[in-house]
Order: C-alpha cells, then structure tokens, then sequence
C-alpha cells in the first residue's frame, strides 16, 4: 500500500509565487535554461540551473556549480521570498489548460515504496542524467523538482481533494504559457491523517514523469541511513516530493519521431517497402493527426500519408503492442535501420504539445521523414508498470509540466 506523508514546505511567499515558478530543469539545454532565466533572478531555474550563473566555460557539471544552487537556495530563504510551514501539510495542486484541470495532491512518497515497487516505473533511466540529479538534491538538501505519480482513483480521496479547493487557495496565476496554477494548503490534522489513511488503500503509485529524479531522491535517501546508522526511517530524507494525480484525470499527448534520411533507399523503394507492412493512403498537403491506435501519420516529400497498421502486427503484449512499439519493431528498425533508438544520431523526438507544424518544419530544414504517433494511453502506461516492464524511450508526453519551487522538500534542517 502506497505511503504518503505531509511536509512542511519551503515555498515563496503569495507575491512572488509567479515569479519563482519555473518549467522542470530538462525542459531546457543549457543555451535555452540560460535565455530563459534573463530579467527574472527570482526563477527557480537559477537554482535548478545553476550553471546559467557561470560563462560556458564553466563545466554544467563542476561543483562549483552545485554550491551556487545550494548558496542561491539559501539566499532566498534568507531573503524572505521563501518562506516554510512550520507543521507538516499536505498541499493540492491544480492545473487548468485549454479548459481541461488536473488536479493533484502535493506529499512526499517512501523511497520503501519505490524500492519495493509499490512506486512502479516504466522507464530506464540514464546514469549520467541520475548523478545530476543526486549531486543537486545531496548539495541543496532539498527536493526541488515533484516526482509526477499517477494513481488509480479513488472515489473518497476524490471528494476530499473537491472539498479542499472549494476554498481560496494560497496561490492563483497563469503562467506565461497560459497555464493556470493554483495551489491550497492542508493543515488540519484530522483531514491530513484521513488522507494518509485513504493512500493505504491505494496499491500502487506509477511514475508518470520524472524517472531520473525519483531514482536520485531515493539514492540520496539510502546514502544518508548509510551515513546515519541510528536513524528511525521517518527522518525526512526516507521521503521524495511528488505529486499524486488520479489517472482519469490524466492527458497524455504523442511523443513523434523525425528520421534524418531513409536509409539508402529512394522514395519509392521507401514507399513500395512500407507498402509491405502498412496500409498507406495519400492525406495531400493538410497535416494528418492519427484519430485512433494502430494507425500514424507520416510526412514525406511535402504530403501526409495515413499508415494503417495490419492486422499481423498487433500484439497483446502490454509493451509490444504499444503504439510506438509498432512503428519501431515494424519499420523504424528493419526498414530504416534504427536499431537503438536511445542512441542512434539519425533519429529524434518531438513532443506533442509542438504539433505537427514542427515535423514538417523539421522535414524541410534538416530531416528526411516524420511520424506522427496516436497518443499512449494512462491505461497502457499502467499496464506496463503492472507487468513490470519498461516502455520504448520516449513513449509519453505528458501536459501541463510540473512547475518546480512552488513547494521544496528538505530534508534535513541542517
């Protein structure tokens, strides 16, 4: 059963909540983090960051580096632009975008229940993007990115969560990508103990998002008992920061693929080959967004086509018969030559929230060909999780993101 706990969070004060809030820190590569922080020293991606405070002669990954986030972290607490919660809360998080609302429920999760798989993932990660993530999180003693958990909704945490945002929320602003962001507090302890009480009934959390910084918390968590041998497990390292979102409120978009050339073939040797394993209708010059599973869309030369998978390839495998799955066994790999697509130079990914205006961009400035994917579903994510298996890379793309210091975790108060 799934462990939750209140924290008492560092987070600015009501004023200056706006301007502290700041997109995940690998939204951005070093040249965008470094754009994106000019004229707003109060962003959270200073801290996230730290290497936009340094010329780019300065490794992103020196330790001078970590100490600027530690010291920027620490100003700000002493400034009064941060402030913390003297008793431990629960918080809710609520997102509106385009009309739609998530709605979220601001704990912090055991690295137990990571490590046993009570928190379930479905991706690998990476250990270079995890030893980032460890030195932040050990030098600043803080969670400063949530972990974003899916679950499967229950009916009474539901109404609780209702209840709670029916009140005036310590937070309420729009975000320059037109998000709307709304935070409220849970302090009374009888509701705080219900709410832990309602997650012991709840199996399994899933990662939906933030794989390589769930696997750092829990690796600082573990180094700190190795370090403390007297320690109860309730210290608050034993603890990462996340944000609990029930699964029927979740939106997964498509995360595409764009392919720099087709493998030595011509476009009609190409075209022939695909015509083996697909059915491949003409959609002309209007982009072509897939309106169901099994099918994709393709651009090439200046038109869209439809490809339908056959019914040959479809399995009821929980990772092989994934969307994405599809394409590379099928075509990506044999036809394309794309063996590895965590590695191979000739491929990359675009998330959907940039639509299908930026394939054909990419088409004509430096590709040969795009894929336009019909979205992984939350059902098919927690399928996989439950299988204990792992997704292809780059299989989910999840809106709206997470905006990291609005709630920070420490874990200790050193």
């Amino acid at each position: 059963m799934a462990i939750v706990k209140p924290f008492g969070a560092v987070r600015p004060s009501a004023e200056m909540a706006a301007q502290v809030a700041a997109l995940p820190y690998d939204v951005y590569n070093r040249k965008e983090a470094c754009e994106a922080v000019k004229g707003n020293p109060l962003s959270f991606l200073n801290i996230d960051r730290a290497e936009t405070q340094f010329g780019e002669d300065v490794d992103m990954y020196a330790d001078c580096v970590y100490e600027k986030a530690r010291e920027l972290l620490e100003e700000r607490m002493a400034d009064g632009t941060f402030i913390q919660d003297e008793i431990p809360c629960f918080y809710i998080y609520q997102q509106t975008m385009n009309g739609r609302s998530q709605t979220g429920l601001v704990a912090c999760s055991s690295i137990d229940d990571y490590v046993n798989h009570v928190v379930k993932k479905h991706e690998n990660t990476r250990e270079e993007k995890e030893q980032d993530r460890f030195r932040h999180v050990d030098t600043t003693n803080a969670h400063t990115g949530p972990i974003f958990l899916a679950y499967r909704a229950r009916a009474e945490l539901n109404r609780i969560i209702y209840r709670v945002t029916t009140g005036h929320p310590l937070y309420d602003f729009v975000s320059e990508d037109g998000v709307e962001h709304r935070v409220w507090k849970i302090a009374a302890p009888g509701l705080v103990k219900q709410i832990e009480e309602e997650f012991l009934h709840v199996p399994a959390t899933y990662i939906a998002d933030g794989h390589h910084r769930a696997a750092s918390a829990v690796k600082v968590g573990l180094k700190r008992r190795e370090e403390n041998p007297g320690c109860t497990g309730e210290e608050p390292y034993n603890y990462f920061l996340s944000v609990l979102f029930p699964d029927e409120q979740l939106m997964i978009m498509p995360y595409n693929r764009v392919v720099a050339d087709l493998n030595g073939m011509t476009d009609k040797e190409f075209m022939e080959k695909i015509s083996e394993i697909f059915l491949v209708k003409e959609e002309g010059m209007i982009p072509y967004s897939p309106e169901r599973k099994g099918k994709f869309g393709m651009y090439l030369k200046r038109k869209w086509y439809s490809l339908e998978a056959k019914e040959e390839l479809f399995s009821s495998d929980p990772v092989d018969g994934l969307d994405v799955s599809i394409l590379q066994n099928s075509l990506l790999g044999p036809v394309l030559g794309i063996g590895d697509p965590r590695t191979d130079k000739r491929i990359d990914f675009i998330g959907g929230i940039r639509g299908l205006k930026e394939l054909e961009h990419r088409v004509e400035e430096d590709m040969a060909v795009a894929f336009a994917l019909y979205p992984t579903s939350i059902q098919e994510l927690l399928d996989v999780a439950d299988a204990k298996r792992l997704m292809p890379p780059k299989s989910t793309w999840f809106e709206p993101k997470l905006r990291s210091g609005l709630l920070i975790h420490l874990l200790s108060e050193k």
